[in-house]
């Protein structure tokens, strides 16, 4: 009980601090530091800008089927005008002394000085084969991005996940060693009065004030940890380093299950990275239809209506009753024939990364199964460890509990009491090492199998 005061003091103190300097600490469960961190993370911010740039995407390839509506305005100076040649018998005239020879030719000037053209120009794709697989093609791509922005926020659980259990871990770490250095204090006190009564030596109590400096230091170890891991779950969730935070899970609390050690009905699908093989295979079959689509023809409506002017006097274009209306309407075919073998090669390119596509799920099923059971493994190796440290922190618990009790009795050494607060924080040290251990483990099996979701 005082053990726990002590502490809760020593929490009082640091959160007035905290207080005081107008900052209190926000207040995360695990999930709602998975939750922060989906929403804060910067690279999870640019995941989701690239979807966005996906949907994009598929605006722009669907944009291109739609009427595609142009207007234009030209308005010119011919400043040096274009002449052509004409025969000269156009300009044979009898009666006409200076008539140019037959035989010759006599430049003639067409162009007017002044020139304008506005012009509305519209087209429509009736038909293009490569167009309506892109388009398929289009929202499979963005279906990737959706995943691949799934993947991420996985990824981002995962690294939060441990990242708080290291924080769950330290803290109560922390606590166990205000419980020791209560303990050893208390102790020590006890055999200093001891040795004012002649009952123990000076040695005894130099030997237990060694034990309470190494263990104040190991504390300030142990806190500069506590600060580290904290730091880097701050990290993991996006959060200012300035920050202060508080977490409302308890070790406790956590739960194993033990099910997903031998997963029943595994589904290979279950893992993000499955599904977004089978996303890039479907892109890669759309690719290789959108090649051989290219050997088929394509249909246009197109479309002008404008007017034009000319004249030798800018006058002449500025006033519009010397405009001339023109329109035009009419279709468009394009029949490929012979492009070098171009897309030859482009089809058999798209055969061989489909190809490899589907290599690489036998590659994937392997590496999951693989991982399953080395993640089984681990978390069955890392319980059966974390049993036996429990177990050996209890006696080494009752050991230096029992050796105390026999020194201040008289029937035991001083030396028995040290060696087994020795003990004791080794037995302590390996448990939280195996706790961690077994917390990670979880974490990775839950991954493994595909359970692991960002919420």
């Amino acid at each position: 009980m005082k053990n726990r005061i002590s502490l809760i003091a020593s929490l009082a103190l640091l959160l007035g601090s905290f207080y005081a300097q107008g900052q209190a600490p926000e207040r995360y469960s695990l999930q709602q530091s998975i939750d922060y961190a989906l929403q804060n993370r910067a690279s999870l911010k640019a995941t989701r800008n690239e979807e966005n740039i996906a949907r994009a995407r598929v605006g722009e390839i669907r944009a291109a089927g739609l009427p595609q509506i142009n207007g234009s305005l030209d308005v010119g100076d011919n400043f040096i005008q274009q002449q052509s040649f004409l025969p000269a018998e156009f300009f044979q005239d009898p009666n006409n002394p200076n008539a140019p020879e037959p035989g010759t030719f006599v430049p003639v000037t067409f162009t007017p000085a002044y020139t304008a053209n506005a012009t509305v120009t519209a087209s429509q794709m009736l038909f293009d084969g490569a167009y309506l697989i892109g388009l398929k093609a289009a929202n499979t791509y963005k279906e990737l991005s959706r995943k691949t922005t799934q993947q991420s926020e996985i990824e981002v659980a995962e690294q939060v996940s441990k990242a708080y259990y290291g924080v769950l871990v330290n803290r109560e770490r922390m606590e166990l060693l205000e419980q020791n250095l209560v303990r050893l204090d208390t102790l020590l006190t006890q055999t200093a009065i001891m040795f004012e009564n002649g009952v123990a030596e000076k040695l005894d109590v130099d030997r237990l004030r060694v034990q309470l400096n190494n263990l104040k230091v190991e504390k300030q170890k142990t806190v500069r940890l506590m600060e580290l891991s904290e730091n880097l779950l701050k990290f993991q969730m996006g959060v200012e380093q300035a920050q202060l935070i508080e977490l409302t899970d308890e070790l406790e609390e956590v739960e194993v299950d033990m099910s997903k050690l031998a997963p029943r009905n595994f589904n290979y699908s279950d893992r993000i990275e499955y599904s977004i093989l089978e996303t890039q295979r479907d892109l890669a079959e759309l690719d290789l239809r959108n090649r051989k689509a290219g050997y088929l023809p394509k249909l246009f409506l197109n479309s002008r209506y404008g007017y034009l002017a000319a004249g030798n006097e800018f006058g002449q274009v500025s006033n519009l009753n010397n405009w001339l209306e023109f329109g035009y309407v009419g279709g468009q075919l394009q029949v490929p024939i012979f492009d070098g073998l171009r897309k030859h090669y482009q089809i058999q390119q798209a055969k061989l990364a489909l190809e490899n596509t589907k290599f690489g799920f036998e590659t994937l099923r392997q590496s999951i199964d693989l991982e399953l059971e080395q993640a089984s493994a681990e978390l069955t190796n890392a319980l059966d460890m974390l049993d036996a440290q429990r177990e050996n922190l209890e006696l080494a618990a009752e050991i230096a509990r029992v050796a105390k009790i026999k020194f201040q009795e008289g029937v035991g050494s001083n030396l028995e009491v040290v060696n087994a607060e020795t003990d004791l924080r080794e037995a302590q040290t390996n448990y939280y090492a195996a706790m961690y251990d077994a917390l990670i483990a979880k974490v990775n099996l839950e991954k493994a199998t595909g359970t692991l979701q960002a919420k």
